[in-house]
């Protein structure tokens, strides 16, 4: 299918969960799911049966006006030959009943979304999605592990404001980006920094969009002190997939480029540990499904999400576990919001 016959195909799902209701979001989704597809969400949710009933449903009954904004639709052919859809966005609404135990806030909460759809004969047969769950937990000022580096914000989306018309050949921007990648990997192999020619692939004021818990950050500088520097001392063995051993896919859509990898990354915690956690010496497998946008030949936005959870969880911490702990003196249950009507 062309890049414009996925997006037509999938436009009745984006239009049925803009504005969530259960019953028109499981009509469309029954008649574009296979009934054997594969369902990876991220940990804690994991691989599930029913998209609606497993997660959308909880998620809609922590926000009863819940919502799904789309900033990024992008769709094409993998190398490999296999046909997605990449879709960046938040899901937000008023957030008044617990969700995966995380304390209500009773206002407007934001969480954001990388979706990755693949199809196959017509039907939806695949879907790999990060939720950031995190951001959750900040809001509600319920995070217990270590404060992040980089900034905290609602991601926006694309400065270009062209995130749902991406249109035309992306094969230049997709060499730029593994070209970008299979450099990076140079360091720290050789300790200089300069090996990486960040300045050849980056726009001078890029914004990088971490995961919640990680953080965002401003050109090469920011980059390199908020995130790419503590990361590489923490796993200075990281091995990326550059459409390598791993699993990842890849497109190319004119000036936009994304990456669904399940995992995509192989590290070693070691060195001077990450986030907060100790050096165990334990290798983990990262799932990061990513966007970038360039402009002028160069990346000026990078939209990341990692499920940092399930980094967790394989160097046997229980994030959520640890947020009951923290929140026990909070009162439980739903808030209530008051008659607008009513004196």
């Amino acid at each position: 299918m062309t890049p414009d016959q996925l997006k037509t195909f999938f436009a009745p799902y984006r239009r049925a969960l803009a504005d969530f209701d259960p019953a028109t979001a499981r009509a469309v989704t029954d008649g574009l799911f296979a009934p054997d597809a594969t369902l990876r969400m991220c940990h804690p949710l994991g691989d599930v049966g029913d998209l609606i009933e497993d997660c959308l449903a909880p998620l809609h009954a922590a926000m009863p006006d819940l919502e799904r904004r789309d900033m990024i639709v992008t769709a094409g052919t993998t190398p490999e030959g296999q046909d997605w859809i990449g879709c960046m966005g938040q899901y937000m609404g008023s957030f008044l009943a617990p969700f995966l135990d995380i304390p209500p806030t009773g206002h407007l909460a934001h969480m954001r979304y990388h979706e990755y759809f693949r199809v196959t004969d017509g039907q939806i047969t695949e879907v790999q999605a990060i939720w950031d769950i995190p951001e959750l937990m900040m809001q509600a000022r319920a995070w217990p592990m270590a404060p992040q580096l980089g900034a905290f914000l609602a991601t926006p989306g694309p400065m270009s404001g062209d995130g749902l018309a991406v249109a035309g050949d992306g094969q230049k921007s997709l060499d730029h980006v593994i070209a970008m990648l299979t450099d990076l990997c140079k360091f720290p192999g050789n300790p200089d920094p300069a090996v990486m020619q960040l300045d050849r692939y980056w726009h001078p004021r890029f914004n990088w969009y971490g995961p919640a818990g990680i953080g965002t950050s401003r050109g090469i500088s920011g980059f390199r002190t908020w995130h790419q520097g503590p990361f590489l001392r923490g796993m200075p063995d990281r091995k990326l997939d550059a459409m390598g051993a791993l699993q990842s896919h890849w497109i190319g859509e004119g000036e936009y480029v994304c990456e669904t990898g399940w995992p995509n990354m192989r590290l070693t915690v070691t060195g001077d540990g990450w986030m907060g956690i100790a050096p165990a010496g334990q290798e983990i497998l990262l799932r990061s499904l990513d966007f970038w946008r360039l402009e002028g030949g160069l990346i000026r936005e990078n939209w990341v999400l990692v499920d940092l959870l399930d980094a967790y969880r394989q160097l046997g911490v229980d994030v959520l576990a640890r947020m009951r702990e923290f929140n026990k003196a909070r009162v439980p249950g739903a808030i209530p919001l008051p008659d607008w009507r009513q004196a």
